[in-house]
Parts: structure tokens; sequence; C-alpha cells
């Protein structure tokens, strides 16, 4: 998607890691312009997949769900990493590792919002290793929910996250593949 990439171009800073920080526009100051054209292209990628619902990880892709659930018109539902007081009864977990903390974290969901009759559109806005994707279709699966894709905002294509989902079958859809970031710049996977 080239506006995603202009921006990543023209805001995004490489970080040892290797990190790629767009902390300008996408996951700590946001754009809403730019977010709901992130999610009107996710919506467009989807539209056949009778989505149901939109499962994301807290925190910094619920806004590109939210966006992504408006021009569905479909709820978002976000799995905590922190049960808190106001989590009540029977939950579903998982145990996720983020890569950009260096962390375990067991996230959850309360059952009620998760149905055995979801077709479940799982929304994120960085896909490295995976872990994050594969802890929320554990979620799905813990639920007899149907999984119909992941939708990413930017994907680490130098990374195995996006290679082993898709060898295991699953529809993702990134809307930037960044193949390569070092000290002479990101160059993005071409369609």
């Amino acid at each position: 998607m080239k506006a995603l990439e202009e921006r990543i171009l023209a805001e995004g800073k490489i970080l040892p890691g290797p990190v790629l920080k767009v902390s300008s526009f996408l996951n700590h100051q946001m754009d809403p312009d730019l977010m709901m054209v992130l999610g009107a292209e996710i919506a467009q990628r989807f539209q056949a997949e009778h989505v149901t619902k939109i499962l994301t990880i807290e925190s910094s892709g619920i806004a590109i769900a939210i966006a992504a659930g408006a021009h569905m018109h479909v709820p978002v539902l976000f799995a905590k990493k922190h049960r808190t007081s106001n989590v009540s009864g029977v939950l579903y977990q998982t145990l996720v590792h983020s890569y950009t903390h260096g962390t375990d974290y067991t996230v959850v969901v309360e059952r009620e919002f998760l149905k055995d009759s979801d077709r479940v559109l799982i929304v994120d806005d960085f896909l490295a290793n995976g872990a994050a994707v594969e802890g929320l279709c554990d979620l799905i699966r813990q639920a007899s929910a149907t999984t119909v894709g992941a939708a990413i905002a930017i994907e680490k294509g130098f990374q195995e996250g996006g290679k082993k989902l898709r060898d295991a079958g699953m529809r993702v859809e990134s809307l930037a593949i960044v193949d390569q970031m070092d000290e002479n710049g990101i160059r993005f996977r071409q369609a």
C-alpha cells in the first residue's frame, strides 16, 4: 500500500534489533486519517469473508482494528495483556511472547465476546515472528470460532512470521512488507 510505504520512508526510524520505529503516525502518536485509510483497505481485502468480529491484541493494533471495524460494521475485540478488575467471568487465555518487549504475556478475552459462530479477522500493527497472531488464533480455536485471516499494517518480511503463517494455510494480508532495513534504508516487497 503506497500511502503507508511513503509514510514509513518519510517518518520511520531504524533502531537496533532490528526495530522499525513508526511512533509518529502508527503506534504511539496516531494519524486518524491514515488509520481510516488502512481500515478501508483491510475492509476491501476481506469483504468476501463475511467477517463478524475483529480480534486484536492491546495496545498498538487497536486503532487499526477500530478503523477496519468501522468500515466493516463489525465489533472489535481486543485481547488484554493483563487481567484487570473489569475483566470478569470465564476467560479464554493463551501465552504470547512479545518480540518488542522481550517478555511473555498471558492474554485474555472474556468468553461472552467470542462465540463459535464468529468469523474472526485478526488485525495488528506489526508481524515479525508471528507469536501474537498465533496466540490470537489459539483464542479463536478455544472458542470454536473461525479464523478468516490476518490483516497486518507492517510485516517484517525478513523475519519468519509471515512465511510460517502462510505455510500453515493462513491468509495473511500485509499492507506494507519490509524486506530489508539497514543503514542503506528500507526496501519494500513489490507486489
